[in-house]
């Protein structure tokens, strides 16, 4: 039986592009993962008690800087499952390695189309509003039920744990931070300085 869990992203933070990149790779290898790729604001984790949400807010306006990547991703992974892990890799690509400005439709669209999607298609899925109301709700129960604060999160069962790994596309080490979750006797683990 597949091992289920969910793993929290922000196309911004290069920690889950580490840990989706390895996550990618090992059900590419064919580890027996049943993954829930949750999408999570950055952005409205910094939203002070009494501002306006981000998800109430315009696309462009300040503040809100992550929520056009991760509606695309949501709009990807709803409505063409086929090229969401191909598309999740291609955005964190243009962030990260390329350093392209994700709040841009016209780099979004660039990602989809390197990956065989539609731009159109997926814009349409975007304006459609059913991406907002997701990353909303999945991003609020992240926060609610598990007391998510950040990217990446693995969530199995109750358990959450936030992860940074080191090395970008390492499956083992993914594998070796999924195991973990289930030590609850283990609560914090913090190297004081990075050996390099």
């Amino acid at each position: 039986m597949a091992r289920q869990f969910a793993v929290t992203w922000d196309y911004r933070c290069p920690f889950a592009r580490n840990a989706h990149e390895a996550l990618v790779a090992g059900l590419k290898e064919g580890r027996d993962w049943d993954v829930r790729f949750l999408p999570f604001s950055l952005d409205q984790i910094h939203v002070e008690e009494g501002e306006t949400p981000v998800w109430e807010r315009g696309l462009d306006e300040k503040g809100v800087s992550g929520l056009r990547a991760l509606l695309w991703g949501v709009a990807v992974r709803d409505a063409f499952p086929d090229h969401f892990l191909d598309f999740h890799l291609a955005t964190f690509k243009a962030r990260h390695d390329d350093g392209k400005k994700i709040a841009e439709e016209p780099v979004l669209r660039e990602a989809a189309a390197s990956v065989g999607l539609d731009p159109d298609a997926v814009a349409e899925e975007v304006a459609s509003g059913r991406p907002l109301k997701a990353v909303m709700a999945e991003h609020s129960e992240a926060v609610d039920r598990h007391a998510v604060f950040g990217v990446p999160t693995i969530i199995e069962g109750d358990e959450a744990v936030f992860v940074r790994l080191m090395e970008r596309g390492n499956v083992d080490d993914f594998a070796h931070a999924l195991d973990l979750v289930g030590s609850t006797r283990l609560n914090e683990f913090k190297r004081t300085k990075i050996p390099r």
